[in-house]
């Protein structure tokens, strides 16, 4: 063979050559592991700690973002917290070099309203930094509700009845906290019992935040003004009375009172609402409660009922629990919570406020059929008869 035959075989070896020591040392190298379970859960631990305790050196050692106004420090500043944890479930490589991706489960408390622990399930983001790991970012995991504090700095307002939170200003929380002084007594009132005589708002600013808190869609809570989540179980966190600020905003002022005392008997009913609880009870005692607080007229209090038993369409039987999901019919909402309320005013008027109480707390744990039977004495037919009757007398 001749040197020229063999130049382009002696090229295609540079080639190739050169390729495989681009290959090898020119493409970017691969960063370093993720930390194992037990180093990010240190790492967590030390971020929580720093938290709890308000050292921010501390947690300036833990974050990449400090304690900036962007922070999630800086957004929880007016939080009264008591407890503050992670417990790390997964951890994986990012997607970027020297990154990783911690899923864990946080437990918190607010300071003088939980008992116990609330969880939510986070993902926290960590970037290798001056060669240690890092928290760059913290969120709600997905599928799960997020926190108030994700959405921005949060302002707290608390007093013998409770804690407002809320990302708005200080004349809004000292509003809901106005609402929730006044509320608090008149839920008293109306169940007594043993609850904490107390409430936790919380005062998102939009309805998308609200549905985010709620870990829903804004459609589902459209037209409502307030939800209350909670736990009948022993030794859960304190219930979280949510404001929807859009619906509440389109309330005048008995409105806006009638809604907060409303879901706080639902605060104050919850260790014995159950499953098992028509929602016509539940809804309706808690309407009961709020109308005596702020009473009406009966025709201006249930419009919608009125107008059907004018039109002589007295309803047949008591509202079902599918009659209270919203689904764009406010009329059809409307008419439940108005026979609701009138069931409940019903047995209260003929049985007295303490056979009234009996009955809910039996219908939580029995249902409705044998709290009818064993504290009333009647049976749901029966009632159903005599608050058709009671309709057309007082609405007719």
């Amino acid at each position: 063979m001749t040197e020229a035959q063999g130049l382009p075989g002696r090229r295609r070896a540079a080639r190739l050559g050169l390729a495989a020591l681009l290959a090898a040392g020119c493409a970017p190298a691969s960063g370093p592991p993720p930390p194992g379970q037990a180093a990010a859960a240190a790492l967590l631990g030390r971020r929580a700690a720093a938290l709890r305790e308000r050292d921010p050196a501390a947690w300036s050692a833990t974050s990449t973002g400090g304690t900036g106004q962007d922070s999630l420090w800086a957004r929880l500043a007016g939080v009264p917290l008591a407890g503050w944890a992670y417990r790390v479930t997964g951890v994986r490589a990012g997607d970027a070099t020297a990154t990783a991706t911690v899923e864990a489960t946080l437990r918190y408390r607010l300071r003088g309203e939980d008992p116990a622990p609330a969880t939510a399930r986070r993902l926290l983001g960590l970037v290798r930094h001056e060669g240690r790991w890092r928290v760059r970012s913290e969120e709600a995991a997905p599928g799960a509700a997020q926190l108030l504090w994700d959405q921005g700095p949060v302002r707290a307002r608390r007093g013998s009845w409770g804690l407002v939170l809320g990302t708005g200003s200080a004349g809004e929380l000292a509003a809901f906290a106005r609402l929730a002084e006044r509320a608090v007594p008149v839920a008293d009132e109306a169940w007594g019992g043993d609850w904490p005589r107390r409430v936790v708002v919380l005062v998102p600013g939009s309805l998308a935040v609200t549905a985010a808190l709620l870990g829903g869609e804004p459609d589902a809570y459209r037209g409502v003004a307030a939800v209350t989540t909670g736990s009948p179980e022993p030794g859960t966190p304190a219930d979280r009375i949510v404001v929807n600020p859009e619906a509440y905003r389109e309330l005048d002022a008995r409105g806006k009172q009638f809604v907060l005392t409303h879901e706080t008997v639902h605060v104050a009913t919850r260790s014995v609402t159950g499953p098992a609880t028509p929602l016509w009870l539940s809804e309706g005692f808690a309407d009961l409660a709020a109308h005596r607080a702020a009473p009406r007229p009966l025709a201006a209090a249930a419009p919608v009922l009125t107008a059907a038993v004018a039109r002589g369409e007295v309803p047949r039987a008591l509202p079902d629990d599918a009659a209270f999901a919203f689904d764009g019919d406010s009329g059809a909402l409307d008419r439940a919570y108005e026979g609701g309320w009138l069931a409940c005013r019903l047995l209260a008027d003929r049985w007295g406020e303490e056979r009234l109480r009996a009955f809910y707390r039996a219908a939580g744990t029995r249902g409705g059929q044998a709290a009818f039977r064993e504290v009333l004495g009647t049976t749901r037919a029966e009632f159903t008869a005599a608050w058709r009757a009671y309709l057309r007398e007082k609405l007719g």
